[in-house]
């Protein structure tokens, strides 16, 4: 098998704290300012100290996960709450992006920005349109990571006005998130992983690895919720009409994982923690869903694990862990935990 914190508060977001009542009078007049202010900074800091059991006890506060696509011909998601959320690189249309987050509940206005994993088009060829449209946006990359997307790709250079800076093993804040990226192994500048955290809740996106690097593996292992890719079928790919160069690199350590290997990956790293596994970047002409799943499902079934559907159906609730194909031009089903 392939194996191998600075803190930024989001106090400027639009709306974020429209619906706080401050406790005073409308009419009060101008020598109510300082108190209103004074106020204000007391509940944005709430809003940014909320406990792990209020975030429990108030769905509004849940961790929420929605997929706009995933595979080499588009990568977006969101991950956050009703009030605060970040989308998960840029590369599907962001009419479509827009149109499911409103259809879903989560109004565009409350998405902060995008966090980066590589400069790759398919994870990145929308991000200044989605930005240029939403400015209270902000690009959260590695300083590496955006020259990528500079070099590489024929966006405007006012995409810097967007970045804010972020680095390898430093958490940075985003409302009640808090993001931690990590080393992963792709043909990328400075490719990256994302440890996302709310309350109780650790969602963990590993996507275009070819393998498990060391310190993506110690974050993998707290993930309550996993986004892992299983991109291609070694036998599909090895028959596949690609150039053998184009094989060569998809299968190497700086390319993709395969099923048989995040197969193993996963059934040697579950424990009862993990419930929700997501399946990512499926290759439309080397896998299948059905491949993807039935080697990862046997897998964790040989260790003993019960495998639901995610289907919410009642006859799967009582699995242990959760496992789902995301689709690769369509939405996913809006996932609250």
């Amino acid at each position: 098998m392939k194996q191998r914190r600075t803190s930024r508060p989001l106090n400027d977001m639009p709306g974020l704290f429209d619906s706080l009542d401050f406790g005073l009078d409308a009419a009060a007049g101008p020598a109510c300012a300082a108190d209103i202010r004074r106020r204000e900074i007391l509940a944005r800091e709430r809003c940014n100290t909320i406990s792990a059991v209020e975030i429990a006890e108030r769905p509004s506060e849940r961790l929420r996960f929605v997929s706009f696509g995933s595979g080499s011909s588009g990568n977006c998601a969101f991950v956050g709450n009703q009030e605060c959320g970040v989308l998960i690189d840029a590369g599907v249309d962001p009419a479509k992006v827009e149109t499911a987050l409103t259809a879903n509940g989560i109004d565009p206005r409350r998405v902060a920005g995008i966090i980066i994993t590589h400069d790759h088009g398919d994870h990145v060829r929308y991000a200044y349109s989605i930005l240029r449209h939403h400015t209270h946006m902000k690009l959260w990359a590695t300083p590496r990571c955006l020259n990528g997307i500079l070099r590489r790709h024929s966006l405007s250079r006012r995409i810097k006005d967007y970045h804010a800076p972020i680095y390898k093993e430093f958490a940075f804040n985003v409302g009640p998130l808090s993001i931690t990226p990590f080393e992963t192994s792709h043909d990328g500048t400075d490719n990256v992983g994302f440890c996302i955290a709310l309350g109780e809740n650790t969602f963990v996106v590993a996507t275009d690895t070819g393998v498990v690097t060391e310190r993506a593996d110690y974050y993998i292992r707290q993930a309550d919720h996993l986004m892992i890719e299983a991109n291609y079928d070694a036998e599909m790919l090895r028959r596949c009409a690609r150039p053998e160069y184009l094989k060569a690199r998809i299968a190497s350590e700086r390319g993709h994982m395969d099923n048989a290997e995040t197969a193993r990956y996963l059934a040697g790293v579950w424990t009862s923690r993990l419930k929700n596994i997501f399946l990512c970047h499926l290759s439309e002409d080397t896998n299948t869903p059905e491949l993807a799943l039935a080697a990862i499902r046997q897998a964790l079934e040989g260790v003993g694990v019960r495998v639901g559907d995610g289907s919410g159906r009642l006859d799967q609730r009582d699995a242990d862990v959760q496992l789902t194909a995301l689709p690769r031009f369509e939405n996913s089903t809006l996932t609250i935990f």
